[in-house]
């Protein structure tokens, strides 16, 4: 069975690139555009992996991922936050739990060897 993984990110032709690129892969897709359904998503479908935008609206994937990791049902889920910010952005991902982080725009490259870490 195909893993699922779950974008969350405002920018919409990021997320269609990257969609794009993760079905060619084999992967099942699933995206939101707001820090608001995030956390829904995540509980609701349960994703294999998480990319997740540092700048959302309503709620920033800095606060959704703590709220992630602090629920026992769903820390388990490795969530990678990306964003074009690079200031301290391993320093405040680490901060949330996040498992890892991308910064944006990333090659196709950078994105496989975040699958292969999380995903094997």
């Amino acid at each position: 069975m195909a893993k699922t993984i779950l974008i969350v990110d405002d920018e919409a032709d990021l997320v269609k690139v990257t969609m794009f690129r993760l079905k060619s892969l084999g992967y099942n897709v699933i995206t939101g555009v707001s820090g608001k359904e995030a956390l829904g998503l995540i509980k609701d479908n349960r994703p294999d992996l998480v990319l997740l935008d540092l700048r959302l609206p309503e709620i920033d994937g800095i606060d959704i991922c703590k709220a992630a990791k602090a629920d026992a049902g769903l820390k388990d889920i490795p969530i990678v936050i990306f964003t074009a910010s690079t200031n301290q952005i391993s320093e405040q991902a680490k901060e949330a739990g996040a498992d890892g982080f991308l910064v944006k725009p990333f090659e196709s490259g950078q994105l496989t060897a975040i699958l292969n870490k999380f995903l094997g």
